[in-house]
């Protein structure tokens, strides 16, 4: 099991159960086992089943005869998503923090499914963003990956991104591109915000190998895109996705589109663990 993973896991647990739980402790022979199942009552794709088991696997809870969907699979309502036997001590007291953490990654997949279906027939790609919960960020990008997305940034060492603030401190973007390109190693990418098409034309002449549409209309989207034609630069439109929108900026033809609610605003999805005496 991965040591950071254990390591969320483990504070979750922590956070959840306190001292003990005392109503499982009460009511629930220690000896007694259980066959679980866990139920959808949502349509949606599956993201963090391994997440999931860690949770039961930290508290011993002698889990058998383990069977489940894999992350990515689609999934409707009323299917069983896995089923498994266990300690029902362990399991019960394991229940909500498992659940909450699948629960928060297949939303964040469900979600980031919807938008890659929104621009199917283009070749521009759905990204996420650093906008993640704290603490879980690998998690949410797996997330973002099972529901067909791609991943941005992991880390800010990740990559070059000139944002609004890095321009205003730099004294410009030809300013902040050029220091960026002289500390910088000749493997990374230099990737500026422009706001404006008098930004974007500012990006280009200072050699930026991507450009962030950021927060611009769909006229002017296609404009940068029509001026960027002959060129190699990559370009990025962020801010404002939504459903209703995402399809007529992918028309524009954009290389890629940054979502940010695919992490900040994505629901959790509706499941269930049921279990029986065994």
């Amino acid at each position: 099991m991965d040591k950071m993973l254990r390591t969320i896991v483990a504070n979750a647990l922590d956070e959840d159960i306190g001292p003990e739980d005392i109503t499982t402790t009460l009511t629930v022979d220690p000896e007694i086992r259980c066959q679980v199942r866990l139920v959808s009552k949502d349509e949606g794709i599956l993201s963090g089943i391994h997440v999931f088991q860690c949770a039961f696997d930290l508290l011993d809870a002698q889990v058998q005869d383990w069977q489940s969907l894999e992350d990515g699979s689609p999934f409707g309502r009323g299917d069983i998503i896995a089923t498994f036997t266990g300690n029902a001590r362990a399991v019960l007291t394991a229940e909500r923090t498992a659940l909450n953490f699948l629960q928060r990654l297949s939303g964040v997949a469900t979600l980031t499914r919807r938008f890659v279906a929104a621009v199917e027939g283009f070749p521009t790609r759905i990204c996420g963003t650093r906008k993640t919960s704290p603490c879980i960020r690998h998690l949410e990008k797996q997330a973002i990956v099972h529901g067909g997305g791609a991943t941005h940034r992991h880390t800010l060492f990740n990559g070059i991104l000139i944002k609004e603030n890095h321009i205003t401190m730099a004294g410009g973007i030809g300013t902040a591109v050029t220091r960026a390109r002289e500390g910088a190693h000749h493997l990374f990418r230099i990737a500026v915000e422009a706001a404006t098409l008098a930004d974007f034309d500012e990006a280009m002449a200072a050699g930026a190998d991507v450009i962030l549409l950021d927060n611009m209309d769909i006229d002017t989207m296609a404009e940068a895109v029509r001026r960027a034609k002959l060129s190699s630069v990559l370009l990025e439109a962020s801010g404002n996705m939504t459903l209703d929108r995402v399809r007529a900026v992918a028309e524009t033809g954009v290389h890629y589109i940054s979502v940010g609610m695919l992490t900040h605003s994505a629901p959790a999805l509706d499941l269930s663990l049921l279990v029986d005496r065994f």
